[in-house]
């Protein structure tokens, strides 16, 4: 009872502290930068983390198995994920936009868990007999740790591919930065204001050129370090297949959109290493990405069929 307690006090703690520390990061990067409110927002970040932490462990004595055997479970192991990765991001990146995306990832995987499933699906049950290995940890550990290491990294190229796509076009070539047509009309109109006007204008073309070089270099990194991950499990997984099924791959919609997923960041990674496309193509790879691990992580087990739908949706 003491167990089931500390569970809900966490869950819900946790939860509020992820709400919290989003509103602190969307606003200081709308509104205001002031350094107390980043200091809250690490140490708030920090809480959550240990909440959910907490939360992990009293599930684990509780159940008496390690919390991953449904969707309950994995929504909030993927939002430890994600507050994990916010942390060692924020203490590696210099600027607060990464966490004004891990932030929210973090809170929303854990509102999905809370908020949007029902109370019978938040229960612990007894695993089935397919699921009473030691490989569940390994497989299904590594596979959630890949799925928020590559959506933090799908989210930076979806951003990034943003940003590209907004960016002005047919500048004329000025003093060595780009104008648009319409302020080139209003300096010549203007002669007094060019100084200012050149001014503003070289200054928001190098911040805009800094912002993609920052986007494309921790995305890539990111996936760089996250497309591992996705290997070890699809691998370990097949070898748990063979011991429970006798057959290491089965067809199963899981098993096939997990290669999918694997597939496309693979594309992107050889995309960049030999440096085939331009980065805007790359960055559009990586975004499809974000919606092809959703699918694997959701949409599967929206459908109700396969062998790793243990009612997880049904």
């Amino acid at each position: 009872m003491t167990f089931t307690i500390l569970e809900q006090i966490s869950a819900h703690i946790s939860f509020y502290l992820l709400l919290f520390v989003t509103l602190i990061y969307w606003g200081k990067f709308i509104y205001i930068n002031n350094k107390t409110l980043k200091v809250l927002g690490k140490i708030g970040m920090i809480i959550a983390f240990v909440s959910i932490t907490i939360f992990l462990l009293t599930r684990w004595i509780i159940s008496k198995h390690f919390p991953l055997s449904n969707l309950y479970e994995s929504s909030m192991f993927l939002s430890w994920a994600l507050t994990l990765i916010h942390s060692i991001l924020g203490n590696r990146s210099k600027n607060d936009w990464i966490s004004v995306i891990t932030a929210p990832s973090a809170m929303l995987a854990h509102g999905f868990a809370t908020l949007g499933l029902p109370k019978e699906m938040q229960e612990s049950l007894y695993l089935v007999p397919a699921l009473q290995s030691h490989w569940l940890i390994m497989h299904v550990t590594t596979m959630i740790l890949s799925y928020a290491t590559l959506l933090c990294g799908s989210l930076l190229a979806i951003a990034l591919s943003v940003i590209v796509a907004t960016k002005q076009k047919n500048f004329p070539l000025i003093f060595g930065f780009s104008i648009s047509e319409t302020y080139q009309k209003k300096i010549e109109s203007h002669i007094y204001s060019y100084e200012s006007q050149k001014t503003l204008l070289r200054f928001i073309n190098f911040r805009k050129w800094q912002l993609i070089e920052e986007l494309d270099n921790w995305s890539y990194r990111i996936i760089s370090l996250g497309f591992p991950l996705p290997t070890i499990g699809i691998l370990s997984g097949a070898v748990w297949a063979n011991e429970a099924w006798g057959s290491y791959w089965n067809r199963d919609p899981k098993e096939t959109w997990a290669l999918i997923t694997w597939l496309i960041f693979a594309i992107y990674l050889h995309s960049r290493i030999i440096k085939i496309w331009h980065r805007k193509q790359s960055a559009i790879i990586g975004s499809l990405g974000f919606f092809i691990i959703w699918i694997c992580y959701l949409g599967v087990n929206l459908l109700g069929k396969g062998l790793h739908s243990y009612g997880w949706l049904l």
